[in-house]
């Protein structure tokens, strides 16, 4: 579907929601962006040793323990991207009396939390 396709079957609400996301962009200092990489590459690994796991018949609660691992692994990440988040975009626009921001906070750790 090229653009102009996509533009006349989008509503006006979620073309909006598209513009505003592709305006938003983290401001994190890069020992944030580096530790973050190295986390999810990290955990690219787990996930890539689980499924040859599962690909080698691997006992099935040993696979389990691998996944709770890389859950638990993507919890951290989060966690560490939330504190991160807080602290600087979220500081900022409620500096610049944006207070949205705070339900969008919100939704994100409810969906966070399930």
């Amino acid at each position: 579907m090229d653009s102009e396709e996509e533009q006349v079957h989008s509503c006006s609400i979620c073309q909006s929601d598209r513009e505003n996301q592709r305006e938003r962009t983290s401001h994190h200092d890069d020992k944030t962006i580096k530790e973050l990489v190295t986390r999810m590459n990290r955990i690219e690994g787990q996930i890539r040793g689980i499924k040859g796991m599962i690909e080698r018949h691997v006992y099935c609660d040993d696979v389990l323990n691998q996944i709770s691992s890389a859950q638990s692994a993507l919890d951290g990440a989060s966690r560490l991207l939330l504190e991160r988040h807080m602290k600087s975009c979220v500081k900022e626009q409620l500096q610049a009396g944006d207070e949205k921001v705070i339900d969008e906070v919100l939704k994100t750790i409810f969906r966070m939390i399930r």
